[in-house]
């Protein structure tokens, strides 16, 4: 179940303070086998200019790192997926290192083939697409 809106706010700020406060060694974490890691996806906002940063779960493909713009079962997607769409070039941070990207909404064929393993990751993606009704975009984002 999700938390409602304020307390996932505060929760979604208290994480981003704590990796400010360490310097990224706590707050993100790297993805293994199956399971979700954890980054801070670095944005341009599309309307204000200003850097932008929100974590994230993430799974690895290949050498590309793919996330779920569900924004908890929300009607809208995120602001970062939006600022993606408008400015692609990006910086993803695990474990307090940073690196350029190039973020794509992916293809139906990608996101069919993805879906089960982001779900087997984290089965609330599901319950999200169920209660968003909305499409729930999935990013790829590639090393630049």
């Amino acid at each position: 179940m999700t938390p409602p809106r304020p307390i996932l706010r505060v929760v979604w700020s208290l994480h981003r303070g704590l990796r400010r406060v360490t310097g990224g060694r706590v707050g993100t974490s790297q993805a293994k086998g199956t399971g979700l890691g954890t980054l801070f996806l670095h944005t341009i906002g599309r309307k204000s200019g200003q850097p932008r940063a929100n974590g994230l779960f993430y799974i690895v493909d290949d050498q590309d790192l793919v996330v779920v713009a569900s924004n908890a079962g929300f009607t809208s997607d995120p602001a970062w997926a939006m600022n993606l769409r408008a400015q692609p070039a990006a910086d993803v941070e695990i474990a307090a290192e940073r690196r350029p990207v190039r973020g794509r909404e992916a293809s139906g064929d990608e996101v069919a083939r993805l879906w089960p393993r982001l779900v087997a990751a984290n089965p609330d993606y599901d319950t999200y697409r169920a209660s968003a009704g909305r499409p729930i975009p999935v990013f790829i984002l590639e090393p630049r």
